[in-house]
């Protein structure tokens, strides 16, 4: 099914947007005029197969890559570099600081911030430790965490913050199929709960179904768009279900049926 057409303000959008990088051997084109957007409280996944650019693409939202051309929004306001409207969760939710306990993580950014007094840091860190389910382990550690506990924390110190986009690159990929599973299932747990905008990248179709509202396809490198897809319908009650089989079949023939034209088809 093709993305129903934007109504809702746009929370982040990519406008034709090109990365190259500059290599001993030349110029090397990644991604070429990818358009994409999302509203409050979507989830958007990027999906492709390996070298598409879909990690590019999310390190130019955060902000760490310039675009050769095009634009990235937050808000309606151009991406020219890092910022706390924007936090990433990285593989394995190591960005946790291990000398530090829980409540200390979650609020070390906005310790770093300086804008808050020390009364104010403490309270909104625990409202949002107490939305994410950990007020029992606010003085633990992270070693002593499980791996959704970690989650969670990594997710509510990135919440704490106000930031208005969550980008998350192929956080499950390293796990094990039981322990994705049950990631998987906290981060949609967390999503209902908190209502975030989430961008998200995996090469896994079954998992980009599952955590996304949307998706967009890109084709093998450089990455082009070849269609993006609402999949809001979709949730865990559908793992192992015929109708998600059938989308998984769908998706993978419009990520790998040969193209005899110079440029992937777009359909948004």
């Amino acid at each position: 099914m093709l993305a129903r057409d934007p109504v809702l303000p746009a929370v982040f959008e990519v406008d034709r947007l090109t990365l190259e990088y500059r290599t001993p051997a030349g110029v090397v084109r990644a991604v070429d005029d990818v358009s994409f957007r999302a509203a409050e409280g979507e989830r958007l996944v990027l999906l492709g197969p390996s070298g598409c650019g879909k990690s590019s693409i999310l390190k130019a939202v955060a902000g760490f890559l310039k675009p050769a051309s095009g634009a990235i929004r937050v808000r309606g306001r151009e991406v020219k570099g890092p910022g706390p409207d924007r936090i990433v969760v990285f593989q394995e939710f190591d960005q946790l600081l291990p000398w530090k306990t829980v409540r200390q993580n979650v609020e070390f950014p906005l310790r770093m911030a300086s804008r808050l007094s020390k009364v104010e840091i403490r309270e909104r860190s625990e409202i949002i430790l107490k939305k994410v389910g950990l007020e029992r382990v606010l003085d633990g550690y992270p070693h002593t965490l499980s791996g959704g506990m970690k989650q969670r924390a990594a997710i509510a110190r990135a919440m704490v913050t106000d930031a208005d986009v969550l980008l998350m690159d192929e956080p499950f990929a390293a796990l094990d199929a039981l322990t994705r599973t049950q990631l998987q299932g906290e981060l949609l747990d967390l999503a209902e709960e908190l209502g975030f905008t989430l961008l998200f990248v995996t090469h896994s179709i079954e998992e980009a179904i599952l955590i996304g509202t949307k998706l967009h396809l890109l084709s093998p490198h450089p990455g082009r768009t070849i269609t993006s897809l609402d999949t809001s319908e979709f949730g865990r009650g559908d793992l192992g279900s015929a109708r998600l089989e059938a989308l998984s079949r769908e998706v993978h023939d419009l990520l790998f049926t040969k193209r005899t034209d110079s440029k992937a088809v777009q359909h948004v």
